[in-house]
């Protein structure tokens, strides 16, 4: 099949988080034209059961696709990814990109063999993770922690605001104060959030700790998908898309534009 030059690579998250799958695709594909959607009014997906999540995100995207026509969706959000993205596979008539917690490349790099796996409280709990901390990690100890403060926290920075410290150094403490913990050497940041706020985990944790996340990897996976394939001959300013338009994504558009996105929509 052909793609035209301009179809837009799709991100799609509840929210800023995102942006650190953006990041470093922008990095490997400089010109891909980027159509990033949040959906503002469904935030935070975290806190919200699996029936409304697999019920909304699947919708949603299938609308997105509908009028953006791009020619690869990813879901940058690991609890969107983990309980819908099979059934957006099932919807879409694209190629779709999941992103799922780091804990094959966790394992490799932890030499205590005890790791945690920070999170949001749905993220951690789902089946998948089981199966991936059985499959990878058999031979350590695997800490889960879920944390909604810290996905505020992540937003509250790309806003401008004053951060406080306390919610790093306390979502941390959910993971250094369970048996083992003491142990724990490396840290998957299984919420596109947390990559965004990993120097203020780095300053709030009492000793060094090795933070993996899937952002890296996740690029490399879309220029494969997308190897061949013309792009723009020039970078264009990207498209920012919200379910919700309110007084945060106006604050948000420094962040926005640092990251390409020039122009926002509402859903």
């Amino acid at each position: 099949m052909t793609v035209a030059p301009d179809a837009p690579l799709l991100f799609f998250d509840s929210g800023v988080g995102g942006l650190s799958i953006l990041g470093p695709t922008r990095a490997a594909l400089p010109n891909a034209h980027v159509v990033y959607a949040a959906d503002s009014a469904g935030f935070p997906y975290g806190t919200k059961s699996e029936a409304e999540i697999a019920a909304r995100v699947p919708a949603l995207l299938g609308r997105l696709v509908e009028r953006y026509r791009p020619r690869l969706a990813v879901i940058a959000c690991n609890t969107a990814s983990t309980i819908a993205l099979s059934a957006v596979r099932a919807a879409l008539d694209v190629p779709v990109v999941g992103t799922v917690p780091a804990i094959k490349p966790a394992a490799l790099v932890s030499r205590s063999r005890v790791f945690g796996v920070l999170g949001t409280d749905a993220t951690v709990r789902q089946p998948y993770v089981d199966r991936l901390a059985a499959e990878f990690g058999a031979d350590c100890i695997v800490l889960r922690h879920g944390s909604a403060a810290l996905v505020q926290l992540a937003e509250a920075k790309l806003r401008g605001e004053v951060l406080d410290p306390a919610i790093a150094r306390d979502a941390l403490a959910g993971l250094f104060d369970q048996p083992g913990g003491d142990r724990m050497d490396t840290v998957v940041l299984a919420c596109t959030h947390f990559p965004l706020v990993e120097a203020e985990l780095a300053a709030a944790s009492p000793r060094p700790l090795h933070f993996v996340h899937g952002g890296e990897g996740i690029a490399r996976r879309i220029a494969y998908l997308t190897q061949g394939q013309r792009w723009p001959a020039e970078r264009r300013a990207g498209t920012a898309v919200f379910t919700r338009l309110d007084e945060s994504v106006g604050l948000l558009a420094g962040a926005l534009a640092s990251y390409g996105l020039e122009r926002v929509e509402v859903l």
